[in-house]
């Protein structure tokens, strides 16, 4: 089944539907090489609406694209489309896993909304109204803990793109780098978000992750993500720390409350 925002070419092939895909998404080069080797193989493809979000400034819609590859096995990319950009013009993101689809979606202006609050208990759509209430009970306390439930998904690339995103001086070095390379399983935990007032009298948001990693000899190693909107231009900015006191004396250095 073809992607259903592709009407005008219900005859797409799966080597041009591949193409358009990796061709519009601002990230592709962030993908793995192996992947996008192994999608050169896929045979066929499905696309599934994985969830949705309208406001009256934001319209935010996270896709499931699944291949058939020639070995039998199927892949599975995650597609967030977006008019957060500074035109609002439709752009589009692709990433290996749910989860960072997930934290993508949480970045975005609008607020941190994570992807599974779309509907309600009741399976009706959320209203902008539920949207504000439910962000403004995100924000009122902390987030509850969630069970640790690592996942074996190239968790040593998701351990570099992590790094490697971070423009905090003082990020991890290199030998956590290399520690992080036998990384085979992690989980995503999201510990803090809050609007804070900083300097100037405005607003900031501020997010804190916790990356957890198991390695291949059994330890357990943290990356702690810091994303705040603390900047003079108010972009977003992503600061990694190897301790979480580290990650909220930093938080608390660019907000007056924290």
């Amino acid at each position: 089944m073809n992607d259903p925002r592709d009407h005008l070419d219900p005859y797409e092939t799966t080597e041009t539907h591949v193409e358009r895909l990796l061709g519009r998404a601002l990230n592709s080069f962030d993908l793995p090489d192996a992947m996008v080797e192994r999608l050169e193989s896929a045979l066929a493809h499905s696309t599934a609406l994985h969830s949705s979000h309208h406001s009256s400034s934001l319209h935010r819609t996270t896709y499931r694209h699944t291949y058939l590859l020639a070995d039998g096995s199927a892949l599975v990319l995650w597609e967030l489309t977006h008019n957060a950009g500074r035109d609002g013009a439709e752009q589009h993101e692709l990433y290996t896993e749910e989860a960072e689809a997930r934290l993508a979606a949480s970045r975005l202006p609008a607020g941190p909304l994570p992807e599974w609050t779309v509907e309600r208990a009741d399976g009706r759509p959320l209203g902008e109204d539920d949207d504000l209430a439910a962000l403004s009970a995100l924000l009122a306390r902390p987030i509850p803990a969630q069970p640790r439930m690592y996942v074996p998904d190239n968790s040593a690339d998701h351990a570099r793109r992590v790094l490697r995103r971070a423009e905090n001086e003082d990020r991890p070095g290199e030998r956590t780098a290399r520690r992080l390379r036998i990384a085979f399983a992690h989980h995503i935990t999201q510990v803090f978000g809050r609007h804070c007032p900083v300097e100037g009298g405005r607003d900031a948001g501020f997010t804190l992750y916790e990356h957890q990693f198991l390695l291949l000899d059994g330890t357990e190693v943290s990356l702690w993500e810091v994303e705040h909107t603390a900047t003079p231009d108010g972009r977003h900015m992503c600061e990694v720390y190897e301790t979480e006191a580290a990650a909220r004396g930093a938080m608390e250095a660019r907000s007056r409350v924290v």
